[in-house]
């Protein structure tokens, strides 16, 4: 196989934390073909109650996701990390087409191949309205400034 994504498993503190800044930042850029080359041809998801197997299908999921959650930003933290899996927490906010703010707040459970490739992603996730007042997330469309708080700074 050809695709490495690093950092790989086994996976240390540093190099958990770091898998899962990129994947926030490759999420950060609502760009479904970008994601996907993050997962292996076959992976498998869960995300809320939909359900979606290889690249293609992650690739419609996140394009019907980002065209309904406008201004999308996300923030991941590392919850724990073993030897080829990774647990995150995460919090995102977006508005709808009306102009109406929501942020979500969830749990992902991540599995990797020896590439560093997620092969398995469970997500459960939860989505609240808030007023335009209550956001937190105001950097530019793109990748979380490293000076931006995280979940823990924001009290989530």
């Amino acid at each position: 196989m050809s695709d490495t994504r690093p950092p790989v498993p086994p996976f240390t503190h540093a190099t958990a934390v770091e898998k899962v800044r990129l994947a926030e930042d490759a999420w950060n850029s609502r760009d479904p073909q970008r994601v996907s080359l993050a997962y292996t041809v076959d992976s498998r998801w869960r995300n809320r109650s939909e359900f979606a197997t290889g690249r293609e299908a992650i690739v419609a999921l996140l394009t019907r996701k980002w065209n309904t959650e406008l201004d999308y930003r996300l923030i991941k933290e590392l919850w724990a990390y073993g030897d080829d899996r990774i647990a995150v927490r995460f919090a995102y906010e977006h508005r709808d087409d009306a102009g109406n703010w929501y942020r979500s707040y969830g749990n992902e459970n991540w599995a990797f191949d020896e590439h560093g490739l997620m092969h398995t992603r469970h997500a459960s996730i939860n989505t609240l309205p808030i007023a335009a007042s209550e956001r937190t997330c105001f950097w530019p469309l793109g990748p979380r400034p490293d000076r931006s708080p995280g979940l823990s700074d924001l009290g989530f």
